[in-house]
């Protein structure tokens, strides 16, 4: 019996920290004491950064070629980054994040 379908495809929004992404432009986030807030206009959803790093990470995703890139850049080494790997996954999941156009 095959699979179903939605197993066998290929999702091209599947987070790949090796990949440019940027914040949704319908996302805004409000800073707070323990991190962040983010807000999706768009679907209406709502998430919360943990920490200031998390939150210096996913604002300047966009100046950066690839995810590990702005880690490094907010002051994270390789073997640190994976819980924030995670973050950024489950945020692209739920479309906060987008994939950043190819120029």
């Amino acid at each position: 019996m095959p699979a179903p379908a939605q197993a066998c495809r290929a999702d091209s929004s599947e987070f790949d920290p090796d990949r440019g992404w940027r914040l949704h432009p319908q996302v805004a986030v409000r800073p707070e004491p323990f991190g962040a807030l983010l807000y999706h206009f768009g679907t209406r959803k709502l998430s919360f950064l943990k920490n200031r790093t998390i939150l210096a990470v996913a604002r300047s995703l966009g100046d950066h070629p690839d995810v590990r890139s702005a880690c490094r850049a907010a002051g994270l080494a390789d073997c640190d980054q994976g819980p924030y790997l995670h973050a950024l996954g489950v945020l692209a999941d739920s479309k906060m994040l987008v994939l950043q156009e190819v120029q």
